[in-house]
Formats: structure tokens, sequence, C-alpha cells
């Protein structure tokens, strides 16, 4: 095949921290190649170079596309190659879209500014763009901006705007991170299916080995700003030959080992639970839209329940209810306190008893506090009675627990790493001795490593302090490596659950199969 892209000896500096390191590889016309490795490795920086899209960054190398040196190319030639050339789908829609225009303007505009086409004609083929990406209804959703569709459909749309021009390189930079199993799958086949379609060539950026068995032709694997092993999947997969690429290899979450444990009576028991929303329909209606329904479940001290489905089942709602964050019918309680009856101060007392770890830490901890301020917050309201020199003891071995060194007390959160920030959300959670954790897809931005270290750490913690976990997950790798119950929701209602074991092997329900055959296959 005919080489499209030649990156070589390409080297980038922020300031004087050099970031990325000789860095060299290629992509064939119509080839898939995927670019892995650790977070901070290297991986968004080296394709945001390919369209040099960072002022801050400076690069010095070969970037060839097609023979043409990109690197030092004038703004105007630039312009044209962005989106024509060479596209480019982020990590997250939500972000990368323009909240203020309509997905049809935005796809339009792409239209319009590289091939000329007038407003009736670019909102045309915006819609076949859309239908192209298995977007229904695409005359309706023509018209809607970025929040009124879901993570799968925001995605669908970013694919239908990258792949307006036909270009002859695609980067894809985690395009199926924040997404279901079911929407994940579905994403990858639609890539696959217009990458031949279109023989273009695709960039493939992602931490997930298992979608890179699954998708690519090659694979590139970075470490720490360097290149330290290419070449075909199955040969790299197969015969790995640098000690990095096997311990990638071998980061796969563990399966739990689910040891007997003696019959305890529920720490957390749901009955019947309900959660409805009253949506205006016109000038004067109101209409309730029930989300969730009929749900019970229990879960013993120091034991695992895994919540799954794909978005828009009701986890995240589910999770919310039981911890008193969402008004909902239906009976709750934690050690026999029924939380139902608590309001106001009551309630805040409570809440001690059970804490949240949300999907991404950097939005989830303030950017204007210390670590330290952050992880003692909960015990200033909490324990007013505590000394400021109480507190920062408390502090120091909470961190501890979690693998931080108390230096980082008087540091922010940018100036961690994503697993760093994760453990310190963790230790947030952590110092005021709950009884019962909620982890909301606490490792899906994590990278393999740092993702089978956080589950080590949080299965460790669960073991000494006899934590009970709500862990809320679309990779049901992470499942199978932390429950010991999985409760599997569907349209707000619960479908299956049973012991995490028995689930696995043996699914009674076609829809809990589905997410199975998604979620593990080529695991």
């Amino acid at each position: 095949m005919e080489t499209l892209l030649t990156v070589a000896a390409l080297n980038a500096h922020f300031g004087r921290q050099q970031v990325l390191s000789s860095v060299g590889f290629s992509v064939a016309a119509g080839e898939k190649v995927a670019l892995v490795g650790e977070s901070g490795s290297g991986k968004t920086v080296t394709a945001q170079a390919l369209l040099q899209l960072n002022p801050d960054v400076r690069l010095s190398g070969s970037i060839r596309l097609a023979g043409e040196e990109l690197l030092g190319a004038g703004e105007k030639r630039l312009r044209q190659i962005r989106g024509r050339d060479i596209a480019m789908i982020f990590q997250e829609p939500m972000h990368a879209l323009n909240p203020l225009f309509t997905i049809g303007r935005q796809i339009g505009e792409t239209l319009t500014l590289h091939l000329g086409l007038n407003a009736r004609e670019a909102r045309a083929e915006a819609i076949r763009l859309l239908l192209r990406t298995g977007i229904s209804e695409a005359a309706d959703k023509i018209d809607s901006y970025p929040f009124q569709l879901s993570g799968g459909q925001r995605q669908r749309a970013m694919i239908a705007m990258a792949l307006a021009c036909q270009p002859r390189l695609l980067i894809a930079d985690e395009p199926t991170t924040a997404l279901d199993v079911t929407v994940q799958a579905q994403i990858l086949q639609l890539l696959d299916e217009l990458q031949q379609e279109l023989g273009m060539a695709v960039l493939f950026i992602t931490h997930d080995l298992n979608l890179v068995r699954r998708f690519a032709d090659k694979v590139v694997v970075m470490r720490g700003g360097l290149v330290v092993e290419s070449g075909k999947v199955a040969q790299v997969f197969r015969q790995p030959a640098h000690p990095y690429t096997a311990e990638l290899l071998a980061s796969r979450p563990d399966v739990l080992d689910e040891e007997a444990a003696p019959v305890m009576p529920p720490r957390l028991l749901a009955r019947n639970l309900a959660v409805s929303y009253v949506q205006k329909s016109g000038l004067l209606r109101r209409r309730e839209q029930t989300v969730l329904q009929d749900v019970s479940l229990s879960v013993p001290a120091g034991r695992t329940l895994g919540i799954v489905g794909e978005s828009g089942s009701g986890k995240t709602t589910l999770g919310l209810a039981l911890l008193r964050l969402l008004p909902c019918r239906g009976e709750i309680s934690l050690d026999d306190v029924d939380l139902q009856g608590l309001r106001g101060g009551a309630l805040r007392r409570a809440r001690k008893d059970f804490q949240v770890v949300f999907q991404d830490p950097f939005a989830a901890l303030s950017p204007r506090m210390t670590v330290g301020q952050i992880v003692a917050e909960g015990l200033e309201r909490h324990q007013p009675q505590l000394s400021h020199a109480e507190i920062r003891q408390q502090v120091v071995a909470t961190l501890a627990e979690v693998g931080l060194h108390h230096e980082c007390m008087e540091r922010y959160p940018h100036e961690f790493s994503g697993g760093q920030r994760q453990r310190i959300a963790i230790a947030r959670a952590l110092i005021l001795k709950p009884k019962l954790l909620l982890l909301d897809e606490p490792t899906s931005a994590l990278d393999a490593t740092l993702q089978k270290q956080v589950l080590q750490l949080l299965r460790s913690l669960q073991r000494k302090y006899g934590l009970s976990y709500l862990f809320i997950s679309h990779d049901l790798a992470v499942i199978r490596a932390v429950a010991h119950q999985v409760l599997v929701l569907q349209g707000g209602r619960v479908v299956e659950q049973g012991a995490a074991g028995q689930l696995f092997a043996a699914p009674r329900q076609a829809y809990t199969r589905q997410l199975l055959a998604a979620a593990l296959a080529d695991s």
C-alpha cells in the first residue's frame, strides 16, 4: 500500500519541557493504525501535532502527508488541510461541539467552507451524513443542539462532521471512551464500515487494548513521549518485544475471586424504588415521565453491587436516588435507618455514612482548593469539634491510605495525573469512614495500568474497612473485577440480577447476553 502519512524524528516542547522525543511512524492509505499508551505518554500531543492545533507546543522534525511537508506550512495551507484532507474526532463531543449552534449548522459550515456548497445543498448533505452515521430521523435531529442529543448521537454527529469532506486520514482520539458497551460497539462498527467505504486511513488513539485488537491493522506503542514498539497488531499482541507493551497487555482487570463469605444482613436495602420527572408539554400541559420503576436490591457489608446497562437505562439515576440525592418513591434503609424518613439536618448528618466518587475527578474537584482543603472539607463540616492539627493528621493518614504522600496537600488538582486525581477523590470520600460508597464510572477515563491500580486500591480498602460499594460502569470487564452481585438495568427496570460469577457465566436474559457480547468480545 502507498504510504499516506510519514512522521519522522518528531519532537515537541512545552516551554523547556520536552514531551515528544524522535517520534516516528507511518500510516498507509486505507490502513487502520492504533496509537496506544498510558496517560501522559504523548498520544494526543502527537495527534494534535499532525494538524498543528496547539500554538503552545514547539515542534521539530518531519510530518509528511502524501509527500507534502506539513511542519512549517503556512496557516492558510493548514486551514485547507484541516477537515479536508485530515479530520479529527475528539474524545468528548460535548466539549468539541459548539453548544450555541445546531448540529446541522456545524456540519454545514464544514461543507460550505471546504466544498463551496450553498446553504440548501449543505443542509441536504448534512442530513445524508447523519443518516449514514446511524442517526434516525435526521431531518428532525439536524436542528437539535448538542445538549439535546444522547452521548452516542453526539459522537455520530462528530463523525458526520469529520467525514463531510471525505478526508484521506481520520484521527479518532478516544472516540468511544465515554460510551456504553453497546453504543461503543456500534461506533466501532460504523468507523470500520466508513473506513472501508471511503478508503480512508484511520489513526485510532485509545487506552483500550481490546478495541485495538478488534479494529486496527497496526499498533504504535508510546511511553514518556517515545515510541517503544510498533508493528502488526497480531504480532505485537502475541509476542511483545518491549517490557512496557507486555505490561500494558497484562493490565486487564483480574476477575474477582469470589471467596466464600458468611451470610450478612443487608447494609443497604431498597424496595420498589421509582423516579419520575414532570415534563412540560405545550404551554400549560405537563406530563409525568417515569425513568426508574419497581427497583429492589440489597447490598451486605463488605460487598459490591455492580450496576450495568446502556446509556439512559437509569444507572446513575438509581445511584443518586439510593443516596437521597434525587427524590424517589419506595423504601431505602442503611443499617436499618430509614433514609426516606430523614429530612433537613438529620439527612445532612446521615450523609457522612454514604459518599460518592464521580467519573471525572477533574470536574468533581474544585480547581481553587488545594488537595489538603479538598480532603479535609468533609471533616470540617461533619466533625467541627476537631482541631486543625487533628484534621491535618487524619488528612495525611487518609492520603497515605490511597497511596499519596502528604507533600501533595499544598498542590492543586491540575498538577496531578488522572489516576492521582481519582485517588484524591477516593480519599475525600474515605476520610469520613463511610459505610457505603457510590462509584459512578470511576475508572472509565483511566488507561489500563491506572485502571488496574485504582481497582486494586478499592478492593483493598473494602477488605480493610468492610465498605459496601455501589459500582456503576459500562465496562463489564471492570464489573467482573470488583462486583460480587450484578444488577442489569434496561429502560429504568431491572431485567436481571444475581451473583456476578453466575450472571457472567449463564445470563438468563437476551439483553444481558447482548451487553456481554458487546463488552467481552475477544477479551
